[in-house]
């Protein structure tokens, strides 16, 4: 799918510190997913984890009926016995008892876009991939991602069904799966990734960040978004915010276009 707008919105940020109960200003959370839609966000990404489905409900509130060109994007596939444990569960019944829920507290007769959120080491991929090949069958899911994935995974769930996008840990300082980005890139795999606005030495008051950002007139965020949408036309980054602010920051990181020198100077 081509956005219009790459850079989406995380709505796992509209949470606790724990990501277990709901937002503390459940209004001021609302206007942030509404005002991220009125900016031209087109996709959202939630999770059945997320404050134990809350943030799905959340979601719906805020912004059913939803616009024609709004994708959202949910997983399942871990569960959350507590605040502190985020535990892999693939097996095929559960994850298609998941996406039923999902459709029910999103409002939603097909998911467009669903995630396998973490690869059960406990079931075999190709039963895991295969439980959202059937909900795709069924009409009840778009197209099918996965998360946290190394490129030999992707390879042998896309012997199952083709694999839409894939949600990766990625940013300028966190930067493991280059690999997983250039397959993507190739084979034309939308890759989202979480956390996308890089921290450490990279966002340093006198950091690279924070010289270039001086630079160009932006901030140090603004600019790491940036050097994401340069670094392949696949990239949809999704950061998460609880400002509104921050919110309007981020998207505006799509009107800076680095250079070539400058995107070298970043990637290092």
């Amino acid at each position: 799918m081509t956005y219009f707008n790459r850079i989406g919105f995380g709505a796992m940020r509209l949470a606790d510190a724990d990501i277990w109960a709901g937002p503390a200003d459940r209004d001021n959370a609302i206007a942030v997913l509404r005002r991220a839609v009125e900016l031209g966000v087109q996709v959202i990404d939630t999770s059945d984890a997320y404050s134990l489905g809350l943030n799905e409900e959340l979601i719906a509130e805020a912004l059913h009926p939803y616009r024609d060109d709004l994708v959202i994007a949910t997983k399942a596939g871990v569960t959350r016995p507590s605040a502190a444990e985020w535990v892999p569960l693939g097996r095929p019944e559960y994850l298609r008892q998941q996406a039923e829920v999902s459709l029910r507290r999103l409002r939603l007769d097909r998911i467009d876009l669903f995630f396998l959120h973490r690869v059960d080491p406990n079931v075999p991929l190709v039963e895991q991939v295969g439980a959202l090949k059937q909900l795709q069958d069924e009409g009840k899911i778009g197209r099918i991602g996965l998360s946290e994935v190394s490129v030999a995974q992707l390879e042998e769930a896309a012997t199952v069904a083709p694999i839409a996008a894939v949600q990766n840990l990625y940013n300028l300082r966190d930067r493991q799966h280059e690999d997983v980005v250039d397959y993507a890139d190739r084979h034309g795999i939308e890759f989202f990734p979480f956390f996308p606005i890089a921290t450490g030495d990279h966002a340093a008051q006198d950091g690279p960040l924070a010289v270039l950002a001086k630079e160009l007139d932006a901030t140090p965020a603004q600019v790491a978004l940036a050097w994401l949408l340069r670094r392949s036309p696949v990239m949809v980054p999704i950061p998460g915010t609880t400002s509104l602010s921050h919110l309007e920051e981020n998207m505006a990181a799509t009107r800076i276009a680095l250079t070539d020198e400058q995107f070298a100077s970043l990637r290092g």
